[in-house]
């Protein structure tokens, strides 16, 4: 027993039930010997003292370099809540050879499906239109359909073209959308392999109907899509924020949805939970969604298919395939948010 490898599980907020089927619990525990704290964050004094033989560690615990120089033994860092975290020291990680491992794309297909969902909302008037039903104002016929569009063949422009961008990208097929990227941490050659034309953000904001935003926090961006760049859309369009809310400009947001300039679907929002007074509770040109689109049992479950898929290759000393890798870069720059709800 005691030359099988140890793995340390510290997943807080998640826990193995929520993102491990029966099936996949069974293999992580193939692995090896598992210590697990998911009552409460695994404490320090057994973390300094499990460290030196560890192989894997799953979850969020710090990982400064003193103690990633009493930890030999360690092969990969697997963060299940799938924010890379300012609380490792990624450059010391990687000059160890251990590699530091998110599940980030668990969650894209549901964020994807939700963004185009409320898209067509939008652009139809579905919400707006239940809700003049229910209050007994409804019109019929061409008079209901004032202000919308269709959303089949609307050029969409998309902010951020990471996992959640192309994942939206595939599920725009059908409709046959032109659509303009903006991502200035890709090259163009990336942005037109997935059926896209590269664009400046000015460009993106004043010529598509359909704006997705899904664009990273970092210590350069927050607030970029200012009161500017909300000018530049287009009267009637949609802006659809389902990243983070720090990169917008949340206030100059509300006051153009409330106009009735554009429309809006928000799924994020800088303060969670919202306070019960928040002046976005009244928005009627609004789809609000309380950061709920990524948060299903299916994507939960993917984190733990993807981890222990690429635990099992690294204890077989071969690279991960499935999660993505830190880099020492980019996660300075990154200004990730806990959360325990997606």
């Amino acid at each position: 027993m005691a030359d099988r490898p140890l793995i340390l599980i510290d997943p807080l907020p998640r826990t193995l039930d929520v993102i491990c089927e029966q099936d996949v619990r069974r293999r992580l525990e193939a692995l090896g010997r598992l210590v697990v704290s998911e009552d409460k964050p695994m404490p320090d004094d057994m973390v300094d003292r499990l460290l030196p033989e560890a192989a894997i560690l799953i979850g969020q615990t710090a990982m400064p370099k003193a103690r990633i120089d009493r930890a030999p033994n360690l092969k990969a860092i697997f963060n299940v809540e799938t924010n890379f975290l300012p609380n490792i020291d990624y450059e010391h990680c990687q000059a160890r050879g251990i590699w530091v491992l998110s599940p980030t794309s668990a969650f894209a297909q549901g964020v994807a499906e939700s963004a185009l969902a409320m898209a067509i909302d939008l652009a139809r008037g579905i919400t707006a239109a239940d809700r003049v039903f229910r209050a007994g104002g409804e019109a019929y016929g061409l008079e209901a359909n004032r202000g919308c569009f269709m959303f089949a063949g609307a050029p969409v422009g998309i902010i951020g073209f990471g996992d959640l961008g192309r994942t939206l990208r595939a599920l725009l097929t059908p409709f046959r959308n032109p659509v303009t990227v903006y991502d200035p941490w890709l090259p163009a050659e990336v942005i037109r392999a997935h059926d896209c034309r590269p664009a400046s953000l000015d460009e993106v904001l004043s010529t598509s109907r359909i704006i997705f935003v899904f664009a990273s926090v970092t210590t350069e961006n927050q607030g970029f899509l200012g009161q500017r760049e909300l000018n530049m859309i287009q009267p009637g369009s949609c802006f659809l924020l389902m990243s983070r809310a720090a990169v917008v400009d949340f206030s100059e947001l509300l006051r153009q949805v409330e106009s009735g300039r554009i429309k809006a679907a928000i799924d994020v929002f800088p303060e969670e939970p919202v306070p019960a007074d928040h002046p976005v509770r009244k928005l009627e040109s609004a789809v609000l969604s309380a950061h709920r689109t990524g948060g299903m049992p299916e994507a939960l479950y993917q984190i733990g298919r993807m981890t222990v898929a690429d635990a099992e290759l690294i204890l077989r000393g071969l690279p991960p395939v499935m999660c993505r890798r830190a880099d020492p870069v980019i996660a300075k720059r990154l200004r990730s948010m806990p959360v325990s709800i997606t």
